[in-house]
């Protein structure tokens, strides 16, 4: 029995296939592209053990495609290009069904190793399905991004783990000849910090220490057995998350202390340094924002800097920064100002743009009225004409509400010398 539990139980069609509704359920956005086998390359973003790997395993078996795979781990240029040339041998064989090349890890491959696949993407000698579980807007080159369609796997709710649980009693050739009782769910979950794989292992574990008939699974076992996290920091699984957002809320807080604590605490446990300064960036502009613009050009600069220096000099910049950001004035007016303005366009659609401020290249827009009457603020005193920019149905809607900073008070009072009462708060 040396295959592990989670490649005995590994789900073979989407029927078995738990989670990730939103992907392969019914009214899946994938559901059909996959039972139709026409298929464009692929990104799976998402954390550990939510099922990226089994999920390209289906597609290329349901659709009936060649499949073949690759762990940027220990894969480069020369791997790729191999099954590159595979591929191309199968042409002739599956002249409608190129094969599909599955690269595990994808965020791991450098800029020339992903490089490496665009012309066999581009011209559809495979289709690529890439697994990652960091943001691939940062971590994929564009070229490649923008030739793949982005579909996040969600982490697995307890539901859906109680079900991987229930369905490897029942299916599991050693395990279904057990009679096991699982009385306690929250220690095992806590221990496999929701990563499907390494619950059933803990699971597996569990059953095959135990001299009892039958197993119960309680908390108290798992706590005895399964230590509850030898790493300091899992910077794959729960903790990355509940880690990031108390730093991130302790800056909001204005609390330097707690932020350099967390801060440590990432270091410490090995994340990436780029990862936390893309947080520091977001965080001087969504809490920081106007109150103080430095912060983000500062934050900015860190993520520069942290890129080139890296550990353990980095740790220095990082901190720099973070002291700076939880020291700093705070407003999340422009956060607030364009999640106002999305939602107000989703609600009212394209309304049309005034005649004065369309662009009247050609005689016949001219003749239309296009940008009749506009007014060029430069020729006014200060630099400024009192003129109506929105569209006419949103006429006095305002989305950007000044904080109460010394910065923004001036922003404040800027608008009401030049506006009067329409800046009226």
């Amino acid at each position: 029995m040396n295959t592990p539990l989670a490649e005995r139980i590994r789900p073979q069609n989407l029927e078995d296939y738990i989670s990730q509704q939103h992907l392969v359920g019914p009214q899946g956005s994938l559901t059909q592209q996959i039972k139709q086998g026409i298929l464009p390359s692929l990104l799976f973003w998402g954390p550990p053990g939510v099922g990226k790997t089994t999920l390209a395993q289906i597609i290329a078996q349901t659709a009936d495609r060649p499949f073949f795979t690759l762990s940027a781990i220990n894969s480069g240029v020369k791997e790729v290009r191999e099954v590159i040339e595979k591929a191309k041998k199968q042409d002739g064989l599956f002249t409608t069904k190129n094969p599909i090349l599955f690269i595990d890890e994808i965020h791991r491959f450098s800029k020339s190793q992903q490089d490496s696949l665009l012309g066999a993407v581009e011209r559809g000698i495979i289709t690529l399905i890439g697994a990652t579980t960091e943001n691939p807007s940062f971590e994929v080159i564009p070229a490649l991004l923008s030739r793949c369609q982005v579909y996040t796997l969600n982490p697995f709710s307890q539901d859906d783990l109680k079900e991987l649980l229930k369905r490897a009693q029942e299916k599991d050739e050693y395990l279904s000849k057990k009679s096991i009782e699982i009385k306690e769910y929250d220690a095992l979950f806590r221990a496999s910090g929701g990563d499907a794989r390494k619950l059933l292992n803990i699971f597996e574990l569990l059953v095959s220490n135990s001299t009892e008939d039958p197993v119960v699974i309680t908390n108290a076992l798992v706590s005895q057995q399964i230590q509850s996290n030898p790493a300091r920091y899992d910077k794959t699984g729960e903790q990355h998350y509940d880690i990031i957002s108390a730093f991130i809320k302790s800056i909001r807080g204005s609390d330097p202390n707690a932020a350099v604590y967390w801060l440590a605490r990432m270091i410490e446990g090995g994340e990436d340094v780029k990862f936390i300064a893309r947080r520091l960036i977001i965080s001087a502009s969504e809490d920081i924002g106007l109150a103080n613009p430095t912060a983000l050009i500062l934050a900015n600069n860190t993520f520069q800097a942290v890129s080139t220096v890296g550990l353990p000099e980095a740790r220095i910049i990082l901190s720099q920064c973070v002291i700076y950001l939880a020291t700093s004035a705070k407003s999340n007016a422009s956060y607030m100002a364009i999640n106002k303005a999305q939602q107000q366009v989703k609600q009212t659609g394209d309304l049309p743009i005034p005649l004065h401020l369309r662009n009247a290249p050609t005689k016949l827009m001219k003749d239309l009225g296009y940008g009749k009457s506009y007014k060029y603020a430069h020729d006014y005193k200060n630099n400024f004409i009192e003129e109506e920019f929105l569209p006419d149905a949103l006429q006095g809607k305002k989305f950007y509400d000044p904080g109460e900073n010394t910065r923004e008070s001036s922003n404040l009072k800027f608008l009401k010398q030049r506006w009067g009462n329409k800046y009226n708060y």
